[in-house]
């Protein structure tokens, strides 16, 4: 029987793979296997029709459901040519020049199918892990240099050590899956696309701290990731991997999803355990830290999709390969994200050290809008604002940090020559106020200071007074903020300062 496969990943299903997959199904002449699989998260190409071939899997990209008698007919089954053809996808450049650890099975298989789960080296990392004590587990994941995705980059095996050494009988991991972040969604689309992945990862964490609960927030932007993560639980426990004897070790795990109410403060790993407790959420002050005092007062590993995903394959192909990848302190891969006005949005999952210009006019091919790109917005709406003459950056941790700007989350939202910068600035302001948790003065107050004196810095009224206000208020947010919220917020109204001070003046903006 020929097998298709077409993504029922959000992406996908937004620009209507639910109906190709239908035509597909409802025209083909001939008995065909239709696999819902996860984005191969070339996201202009979507929805992207594979048929499995003896050349391997062919793709048809774009595709609409009006163009599916067409392309059945032209012989769409047996990886016949057309223009919407794309030739087999593991051979376009997208995909030939990724390393895909986290996403090595996402576009590949079925999602919710723990055969391929395990045909394309599930459960490896888990069972290796299973083997050996926590401690020499801890010491893996410590050697292979992974460092948090999320944003902070804090080393993931110092963490779990801290909460393997905490005392009490009762410890939780969770996975902070709030991806709120502009022009990001390698969370999404992992969970979407292998849920079973994080699940795995998760369980490893579990085993290594002695930690008996584990949950998954999930931003209820998301309903389709927090449908599948559900389906997988659910699958996982009867398959025995997650429950009171896990894979027949003695460990036991049990693992749930929780849904958040839309606050982008719950990122923020405090809020968020205070929005798992069914409280507001509001940053918590440190000391104490969640790794000891974390969720119900408990310790607590709290890690991010992508670093959970990244630990099987450091488990099954061992701490040097994964350590192998990188630059410097910034070792392994990370899932760099493409957004805006791109022409070739998506996910690219490669070992740091790659530049910002080959990303964004190499692999994304410029602008959408054919304008030159101005600038990029890297690490979220709290992220720097890099211009064009910054492209050769590496980008890793270190260099970024160098150059007064931060990697976060990996994601990189394109900016052609037609944007403000002035009114991004403004939209970092306003975007802080509007999402303030309100616990501490800097961040409540400074922000909703910072859109009146960007007002009026571009109306012309004493702009060096009010420049040097605003550079002092950017500096009270940075130190007097409790968390990353307030601290942070600076960083894009500074760039777009010292980058491009030319859109903050009154002529300027009189002449546009």
């Amino acid at each position: 029987m020929i097998t298709v496969y077409v993504p029922r990943d959000s992406a996908a299903t937004s620009v209507g793979a639910n109906e190709v997959a239908a035509a597909i199904q409802r025209e083909a002449g001939e008995p065909v296997r239709v696999v819902r699989n996860g984005s191969r998260g070339m996201l202009w190409l979507e929805p992207l029709v594979e048929v499995e071939t003896e050349r391997g899997r062919i793709g048809y990209g774009p595709v609409t459901p009006a163009a599916v008698p067409e392309l059945l007919a032209a012989g769409l089954l047996h990886g016949a040519e057309h223009e919407l053809c794309v030739g087999p996808v593991n051979g376009l450049p997208w995909m030939r020049d990724q390393q895909r650890l986290c996403f090595a099975r996402v576009g590949v298989t079925d999602p919710l199918s723990t055969t391929d789960y395990e045909a394309h080296g599930g459960l490896a990392g888990l069972r290796r892990a299973l083997e050996l004590d926590p401690a020499e587990v801890v010491t893996e994941v410590t050697e292979s240099g992974l460092r948090g995705r999320g944003g902070a980059g804090f080393p993931a095996g110092i963490k779990w050590n801290t909460v393997r050494n905490a005392e009490g009988p009762l410890k939780f991991v969770c996975c902070n899956a709030d991806e709120g972040d502009s022009g990001t969604f390698a969370d999404r689309m992992l969970m979407e696309g292998d849920p079973f992945c994080l699940i795995e990862g998760m369980t490893i964490a579990a085993h290594v701290v002695g930690a008996s609960e584990g949950y998954i927030y999930i931003r209820s932007e998301y309903p389709d990731a927090v449908h599948t993560m559900r389906r997988a639980i659910d699958i996982a426990y009867a398959q025995g991997w997650l429950g009171a004897d896990v894979l027949g070790s003695g460990l036991r795990f049990d693992l749930f999803v929780r849904v958040g109410a839309g606050a982008y403060i719950c990122g923020e790993e405090t809020s968020m355990l205070e929005s798992l407790e069914g409280k507001r959420g509001m940053v918590r002050s440190k000391p104490p830290i969640p790794a000891i005092t974390g969720l119900f007062g408990k310790p607590t590993v709290v890690n991010n999709v992508l670093t959970l995903a990244s630990v099987p394959w450091i488990l099954s192909q061992g701490s040097a390969a994964y350590a192998g990848l990188g630059v410097e302190r910034s070792r392994g891969t990370q899932v760099f994200q493409l957004a805006g006005n791109i022409a070739r949005g998506g996910v690219f999952e490669t070992a740091f050290g790659i530049t910002l210009g080959e990303l964004v006019n190499g692999y994304g091919g410029g602008t959408r809008s054919g304008r030159p790109v101005r600038t990029v917005q890297v690490g979220g709406p709290l992220g720097s604002y890099v211009p064009t003459t910054q492209f050769d950056l590496p980008m890793d941790y270190e260099a970024f940090a160098a150059a007064d700007a931060m990697l976060g989350h990996g994601g990189i939202v394109v900016f052609d020559d037609t944007v403000d910068m002035a009114s991004m600035a403004r939209f970092a302001m306003e975007f802080c106020a509007e999402e303030s948790c309100g616990k501490c003065t800097p961040c409540r107050v400074g922000a909703v200071r910072g859109v009146e004196v960007i007002d009026r810095i571009t109306g012309g009224e004493d702009a060096d007074g009010n420049l040097a206000l605003l550079n002092d208020l950017c500096e009270l947010m940075t130190d007097g903020s409790l968390c990353a919220m307030g601290g942070l917020t600076p960083n894009p109204v500074r760039s777009a300062l010292n980058h491009f001070p030319e859109d903050f003046t009154a002529n300027h903006r009189e002449a546009t």
